[in-house]
């Protein structure tokens, strides 16, 4: 939790989703499943004041954390449980998530991005175009890359709107070599 701090990891972030949003421009309402202690939703709150904010994550101190930002209503709460959709969002999204949650748990939370979203999904992991699992921190299974978007879009019959890749070497904003997906219904 407390190493993905700074004001300069939130102005990446923002570069980031002014990126990813501008296929689809609107939304005006988003869900991030697993925020952590918020970062994205500052990011996206930089990008647009009127986002109306909403987020889940399983950590409770991280929870609080992204909460006393004030500025998404936060769920403590496991996305890997079938989550409430009384309320849908025009963008669903998960960053740094997928490539967590074990193989044979994916199928829930691709569900709980397509049952939250009216419109959208975004995803932003680390792409391999078959499944492997990598090293983490020491720890074997814990890092899992993947198709994660081919495999929403086939699950889903959904269409691809746009897609990028960050590199851990970019000049100004340096990230984990991750790729998104813009994803829509």
């Amino acid at each position: 939790m407390n190493r993905n701090t700074g004001e300069g990891l939130v102005l990446s972030k923002y570069i980031d989703f002014s990126l990813m949003l501008r296929s689809a421009p609107s939304i005006k309402s988003i869900v991030e499943l697993g925020c952590n202690i918020g970062l994205n939703l500052q990011a996206l709150n930089k990008i647009n004041k009127n986002f109306l904010l909403s987020a889940y994550e399983i950590n409770k101190d991280a929870a609080s954390k992204a909460s006393s930002l004030k500025i998404a209503k936060i769920f403590n709460k496991t996305i890997l449980d079938t989550l409430p959709t009384d309320v849908q969002y025009d963008l669903s999204f998960t960053c740094g998530v997928l490539m967590h949650i074990k193989p044979t748990e994916l199928a829930k939370v691709y569900e709980n991005l397509y049952n939250l979203s009216k419109k959208y999904i975004l995803i932003y992991e680390y792409y391999n175009p078959t499944p492997v699992s990598i090293l983490y921190r020491g720890y074997e299974d814990r890092l899992f890359k993947r198709d994660f978007a081919g495999e929403l879009i086939d699950k889903y019959n959904l269409h691809l709107v746009d897609y990028g890749f960050r590199y851990h070497r970019d000049n100004y904003f340096p990230a984990g070599d991750g790729t998104w997906f813009l994803l829509q219904k």
